[in-house]
């Protein structure tokens, strides 16, 4: 019989109290991070943000120690060892280069996704990490997802057998910030880059892929990549494809809506689907995997769990951070690996241009 505890929490760090200092008080911060860090148990101690009476709500509410109205005053702090940076991508590297000056007491940064607007910039804010001295993480959070925890477990113990094809589709409405409107780019670097990463994180990096896009008739902003289309193509023969639909049809414009994001992964000797459950947000419902194998015949097997996406798997990314600190390792989101999949960004963007494959080895990653 299949042993169904399928790993879907990630495991604590070996430490959770290193005191944090968090630089960003919206929405993400105050009702997704601080609730699964108060929930985890770990050490948040201050927080700061350049609209200081929002720092200060956002305390209030969840219990933060310390508010400051500058990120500079928050990295000053003597006791602060580790840096959470939930402000926009272009922004991040010059908290990141405050941060640097601090080096040794400050021993790890957790930034937010994307890390940068494209991989030169990515690269040049790990740089700086790494010159200091300083753990630098990415909350690609989508990894910590229960579902694509638990689809890692099964293909790790080889249920599925050789990965055949592998697909995501998005049929959900996002919510733009403001500051995406001074972007260039949109869907692929804000919304896709969660399955773009998904995909390398199950299946390894891709040698190459193709894009389509179009507009998307609800968002008002000029912007170029709304509704996209991509294909991953590895060496083995495998695929992996995306939709994403920001559309998702006229939901907002008077018709029932029909919203959702699933996943399905078939293999030589199984196979197995899912359901994400952001899409139901603010409401609780958590993500699902139902899976079939050749080793038990005719069977499909459907574990349940309670967790969610939002806010429980935001306890993973700073727990791997924080890990990672106290075992004096390179994090499972750590920079490096984070670099290929800003590679794999850019290389979206440059298929989208070009109208062609674009091979990630034309980005030095």
């Amino acid at each position: 019989m299949l042993d169904l505890n399928l790993e879907h929490i990630a495991p604590p760090p070996k430490r959770k109290d290193f005191a944090i200092g968090v630089v960003g008080a919206g929405f993400i911060v105050r009702d997704i991070q601080l609730v699964a860090y108060a929930h985890a148990g770990y050490n948040v101690q201050a927080i700061a943000c350049d609209a200081p009476e929002q720092a200060r709500s956002a305390a209030q509410l969840r219990g933060v120690p310390k508010v400051y109205d500058t990120y500079q005053e928050l990295l000053a702090d003597p006791a602060i060892e580790v840096v959470d940076i939930a402000i926009p991508p272009h922004a991040q590297i010059d908290v990141i280069r405050e941060a640097a000056k601090y080096a040794g007491r400050i021993k790890g940064i957790l930034a937010q996704k994307p890390l940068a607007v494209n991989y030169a910039a990515a690269k040049e804010t790990a740089r700086v990490c790494a010159d200091a001295g300083i753990t630098l993480a990415v909350n690609q959070n989508m990894r910590y997802d229960h579902s694509i925890r638990a689809l890692r477990t099964v293909l790790d113990r080889g249920w599925l057998g050789e990965s055949v094809l592998a697909t995501i589709e998005m049929r959900a409405i996002p919510h733009w910030q403001e500051f995406l409107k001074g972007y260039d780019r949109l869907e692929l670097l804000n919304m896709g880059i969660h399955h773009l990463d998904c995909f390398r994180f199950l299946f390894g990096d891709p040698e190459s892929v193709f894009v389509s896009a179009r507009t998307d008739p609800r968002t008002r902003f000029a912007h170029r990549d709304g509704i996209c289309l991509y294909i991953l193509e590895y060496a083995n023969g495998f695929r992996a494809a995306g939709w994403d639909d920001v559309w998702a049809g006229p939901a907002r414009e008077g018709g029932a809506p029909d919203t959702y994001i699933k996943w399905r992964v078939e293999g030589t000797e199984g196979l197995a689907q899912g359901t994400i459950g952001w899409p139901s947000y603010p409401n609780a419902v958590p993500s699902t995997i139902d899976f079939t194998t050749a080793r038990e015949p005719g069977v499909w097997f459907s574990p349940r769990w309670k967790e969610v996406w939002f806010p429980d798997a935001f306890e993973g990314t700073m727990g791997a951070l924080l890990d990672a600190i106290a075992r004096g390792a390179e994090p499972v989101i750590g920079a490096s690996d984070n670099l290929h999949t800003m590679a794999l960004v850019d290389a979206c963007y440059r298929s989208l241009d070009e109208h062609r494959p674009v091979r990630l080895d034309e980005f030095c990653v």
